[in-house]
């Protein structure tokens, strides 16, 4: 049997073969910015993209897929030094949240509540706050927080660790101890809901296993509250036992129950938001090495994704060269940080390529553009962390 069982190749494409020049990594995080900055209109926000947008209220307003998140990427750079934005971020911001409240993006049921950080008023508002520092929208965020201790999906995206790596956020940048009080009791209920198979429930009958919808976030977020040797090694175990191996490689389903590892077809993926490259971002420091660094291989060897996932971070090229950067981080070998570059020249590549076929960049945090310039500086800067997830 061969290594198709793991990923599927008509997928992916080979890395072009450009050098990594530290230079025109910059001019093209510049270029992708002052974009970013040319396309933004005081009433509308950003354009969104035809997949983003579907039926969704426009403008998108959403830390994923909408101007909260673009808003966020471009505090993000400028913070660390790459690019000035000309836009005034804070009343975008406060726009965002404004307009967030009068229509959201991506409709609320018993599974999706509005104070999901990705998808929800959490993200807005979460941005809103750090760049104004208001005291009112940190009252209505920390309500948030509260209302969804309960929620009934647990990851990331939606549920209360998300909603964990907020209350802990926002009581580094302020001191109150209510923040700290509001992660408390998160990380209770959280730790309270795992099941005796070492798995949360996301949706229904799904038990996930990666970053965005899974064990290994909720893991990271219980572990950012409080360090727990015994968890992570419960974590690890877990998924050393549910991943597929074949020829010193290896991925992960986005469930266990291959039924659910992808509703569609039954078959796995090899990106962020289910797959190896999710995997290795949130457990990349206490997974058994060999199996991280097969996971790694893995992703190298596939190359980047073609154009229909991508050069995003949810879908795309540039989630999949994050995880080359926590093999980097977990191992210290530079082969790993030239492996990371590689697919970061790849990805702003990809981005130009992309939008010259459309007509224009991609406006969006997980799924566009200024995601894919985090990821290069990322790989400048030397700096492992994911964004959002690892930063907060």
């Amino acid at each position: 049997m061969g290594t198709t069982v793991l990923y599927e190749r008509t997928q992916f494409e080979c890395l072009i073969d450009e050098p990594w020049v530290s230079e025109r990594v910059e001019d093209a995080i510049a270029d992708i910015v002052s974009d970013a900055d040319a396309a933004f209109d005081r009433d509308s926000l950003w354009p969104a993209d035809e997949w983003d947008g579907w039926e969704e209220p426009l403008p998108l307003k959403s830390l994923y897929a909408g101007s909260a998140g673009v808003i966020w990427a471009l505090d993000a750079l400028r913070r660390r030094g790459h690019a000035e934005s000309s836009l005034d971020l804070a009343p975008a911001a406060l726009l965002t949240v404004e307009l967030k409240r009068a229509a959201p993006d991506f409709a609320a049921d018993e599974h999706y509540h509005p104070a999901a950080l990705l998808c929800g008023e959490t993200g807005p508002l979460l941005v809103a706050f750090r760049l104004t520092s208001d005291p009112a929208l940190a009252d209505d965020l920390h309500a948030l927080v509260r209302a969804n201790v309960a929620s009934r999906t647990d990851d990331i995206s939606w549920g209360a660790p998300g909603t964990l790596l907020v209350a802990l956020a926002v009581g580094e940048w302020t001191g109150e101890p209510r923040w700290e009080e509001a992660a408390r009791e998160t990380a209770t209920a959280l730790r309270a809901r795992r099941g005796d198979d070492g798995l949360w429930r996301q949706d229904d009958d799904y038990r996930g296993l990666g970053t965005l919808h899974g064990a290994a976030g909720n893991t990271l977020a219980l572990r950012r509250f409080e360090p727990d040797g015994a968890l992570a090694r419960e974590t690890a175990a877990v998924l050393s036992r549910t991943a597929f191996r074949e020829g010193g490689l290896a991925n992960w389903p986005g469930s266990p129950r291959a039924r659910l590892a992808r509703p569609r077809d039954g078959r796995i993926c090899l990106q962020w938001c289910t797959g190896a490259p999710g995997v290795l971002a949130g457990a990349w420091d206490y997974l058994d090495e060999d199996l991280m660094l097969a996971g790694a291989e893995l992703i190298w060897q596939a190359g980047a994704h073609g154009d229909e996932k991508g050069h995003g971070l949810c879908h795309g090229t540039s989630g999949n060269g994050f995880a080359l950067l926590k093999a980097f981080a977990r191992t210290r070998d530079e082969r790993w940080l030239e492996r990371a570059r590689r697919f970061a020249v790849h990805a702003l590549a990809q981005a130009e390529r992309i939008a010259a076929a459309n007509g224009r960049r991609r406006y969006s945090l997980f799924t566009g553009d200024v995601g894919t310039a985090l990821f290069a500086a990322a790989c400048l800067d030397l700096d492992t962390r994911f964004p959002v997830v690892d930063v907060l």
